[in-house]
């Protein structure tokens, strides 16, 4: 049955029409509180991170790398400093394409094939965030071409800022050290910002290294506008950074510079020191290597150059290099004879050769000095003197005063690297090597031979302190100077003998004569060294000693000098170690070179007119020779550039750790040890001892 249709009254009609209007309204008014709300939210809760959002979209925030404290020396003058610098760098993570940006890159540039190469390969061992060096040192017109183009090239970072400048190069390679990019481990472990901005660089090696807490000041920070594209609209404020401070050394820039080149194709080094307050003037060991090349980035091919060359370029001799001190000891070891109660007056005849036990002991001169004292042992080097003195008084009596004139001493200076050698006794040698001392032991240690070791820096501190009577503490920053150091504990007159002694080596017909100062009213006072590096054997002896000249580098005797001037009233002392000399070129020998440096201190004019006269021979200033033995590697290594070798060196050891170094200090370690024990096997072999000195001819 069907139903009758509904009819609506028009109640009923407008009745169902509000309660819609109603539903709609609410609804209307729901949503709209909700957006009122979400608006309010955003503009009052969340004000600050979107204002910053929005300030990102038009404001770039770039840090900027602090300028780096200068180190200057005693006068002011810098030793490091900082030149303005325009670079461009790559961050391998925010490029698009890599190809494409090379190509621009090399058009704005005029990129080198060798460059483009080394670029390819540093980015392909860099971490994502680390920046690559592209170029730096360019001009400000290529600097602004890069610029202006680098809306087209995401991730290239052009900086203006400072790079670090060394005036005398390799000079001062291993005083200094030298700045670098910090590694990916360096960031890793700090998650400094400062170590991934590009042109940040901090202290690797030297100086630069411990003392980069006050060298590095703080960084600042740089708002530039950009638009949506990144073009640069205009530069707002920006926060300076706060340079380093500046470090003054107890150097002299001018007497660092002449010693390093006066030391000339030797591998050697030279220190030198104020005898009244204890400051080192001069610290060079040479070969060297350019800090401002390390700076800038040196190559793969240029770090197997420095590791193979047999001069060893990458360690600083004067703190790292240990040697046998050779004669260069007689004057201590004299102290501690008159110490011990001997009288300088008594006398030893030298015929050439002792007898202990089975062995025989040779002095250096094979027909012998005749009879002898303290001053004339001294002056002539006689090692029988020595040997027969100290077999009489016992090596345990020499060491302590070996000890308190500075040998197997650890001084306190900002140095990265200090090997401080062995002052050998019973105790010693009983710990080390499980067994006795002999008489064998105490005549090589009496002329410096055996277990002894020492360094440059040691022989210096110990002539320093002959010299003036006191327990001077060396020092390298000028506010860290020891004042006032206490009297050695010896007898004084004691020391005016050794002194005496010593002013005969170069001025009464010793070793030494071509030591001679050349400045009016200076005297100078020295004693001339050899060590052996090899065993020469008895059938050697009786055939004739081969000459240093017809060895082979590695097997000539090093050279050794220490000296003070003037003789009254010393002012200044210096060591000068020179590996496998064997005094085969008079003007490159030590007591010249000893001579020459000192004169500097004296009369600079006159020891500038020295080394104008013989540098000449030697190939030129050390720049010239060094970029010739570069450019001749490179021709013979380097004929076909491949990406390994042009690829930039960033992970390799500081110069100072370098294997070739460790190689080195293991192979004079192992010597050492085995000298002394081939002597107490065999009883004490004629041919392992007696130290030559200059002939006649050097003198």
């Amino acid at each position: 049955m069907s139903r009758p249709p509904r009819i609506a009254t028009e109640a009923q009609q407008g009745y169902t029409f509000s309660r819609r209007a109603w539903l709609l309204g609410s609804a209307q008014i729901g949503v709209g509180a909700l957006l009122v709300g979400r608006m309010g939210w955003l503009a009052i809760a969340e004000n600050e991170r979107y204002s910053t959002l929005s300030e990102s979209n038009r404001v770039n925030n770039t840090m900027i790398p602090p300028r780096r404290g200068w180190i200057v020396d005693r006068g002011g003058h810098p030793i490091a400093d900082n030149r303005t610098d325009f670079r461009v760098d790559i961050i391998p993570d925010r490029v698009e394409d890599l190809e494409h940006t090379l190509a621009l890159l090399q058009k704005l540039l005029d990129l080198t094939p060798a460059d483009l190469l080394r670029v390819r390969a540093d980015i392909k061992k860099a971490a994502g965030f680390q920046p690559v060096q592209v170029i730096d040192g360019i001009s400000w017109e290529r600097f602004a071409a890069v610029q202006v183009r680098q809306p087209e090239l995401p991730g290239v970072a052009p900086t203006r800022g400072f790079a670090r400048n060394y005036p005398a190069g390799a000079a001062v390679a291993h005083l200094t050290g030298y700045v670098g990019t910090a590694t990916a481990e360096q960031f890793k472990k700090t998650r400094e910002q400062l170590l991934v901005t590009p042109g940040f660089k901090l202290g690797k090696d030297g100086l630069e290294k411990t003392l980069e807490k006050e060298l590095r000041g703080s960084p600042g920070a740089k708002r530039v506008e950009v638009t949506a594209r990144g073009k640069l609209v205009a530069e707002l404020a920006t926060r300076p950074d706060i340079p380093g401070k500046t470090q003054k050394l107890t150097i002299d820039a001018g007497l660092q510079e002449y010693a390093a080149r006066r030391l000339g194709t030797n591998s050697g080094s030279a220190v030198v020191f104020d005898c009244h307050t204890g400051e080192m003037l001069a610290m060079a060991s040479m070969p060297a290597y350019d800090p401002n090349s390390f700076s800038a980035g040196i190559s793969h091919l240029e770090w197997e150059m420095l590791s193979a060359n047999d001069h060893v370029p990458l360690m600083n001799k004067a703190t790292q290099g240990l040697y046998p001190p050779g004669s260069t000891v007689k004057p201590m070891n004299g102290l501690a004879l008159l110490e011990a109660g001997v009288s300088p007056h008594e006398r030893v005849v030298c015929t050439g050769a002792l007898r202990v036990g089975s062995g025989v002991f040779h002095c250096h001169k094979r027909g012998g000095h005749g009879a002898l004292d303290l001053g004339g042992a001294i002056a002539a080097s006689c090692d029988i003197y020595f040997y027969e003195m100290v077999r009489r008084l016992g090596y345990d009596n020499v060491a302590p005063i070996a000890r308190m004139l500075g040998m197997g001493e650890k001084f306190d200076l900002p140095l990265t690297t200090q090997r401080y050698g062995t002052v050998p006794d019973s105790a010693w040698k009983l710990r080390k090597y499980k067994s006795r001392w002999t008489v064998a032991d105490s005549l090589n240690a009496s002329i410096g031979q055996g277990y002894v070791l020492v360094n440059p820096l040691q022989l210096a501190v110990m002539s320093a302190r002959i010299a003036s009577g006191r327990m001077l503490q060396p020092s390298l920053l000028a506010d860290h100077v020891s004042r006032n150091p206490a009297a050695l504990p010896v007898k004084p007159e004691n020391l005016q003998i050794v002194r005496e002694g010593m002013w005969r080596v170069v001025n009464g017909g010793g070793t030494g004569g071509a030591a001679r100062m050349l400045v009016p009213g200076i005297q100078l006072a020295a004693k001339t060294g050899t060590a052996q590096v090899r065993r020469i054997t008895m059938a050697e002896r009786r055939s004739g000693v081969l000459k240093n000249a017809q060895l082979p580098f590695k097997l000539r005797d090093h050279a050794l000098f220490v000296c003070f001037a003037p003789i009254e009233n010393p002012r200044y002392a210096a060591a000068i170690v020179l590996e496998h000399n064997g005094h085969t070129v008079r003007n490159l020998d030590t007591p010249m070179i000893g001579r020459d440096i000192m004169t500097y201190l004296f009369d600079r004019d006159r020891a500038m007119k020295s080394l104008a006269e013989v540098e000449p021979t030697w190939g030129g200033d050390i720049r010239t020779r060094m970029a010739a033995e570069s450019a001749a590697y490179r021709a013979a290594a380097n004929a076909h550039p491949s990406e390994e070798g042009m690829a930039t060196e960033t992970d390799a050891p500081a110069p100072t750790d370098a294997p070739a170094v460790e190689a080195v200090t293991s192979a004079s370690n192992a010597s050492a040890d085995a000298t002394p024990g081939d002597i107490a096997n065999t009883g004490g072999v004629a041919g392992t001892t007696g130290s030559p000195e200059p002939g006649p001819q050097e003198r």
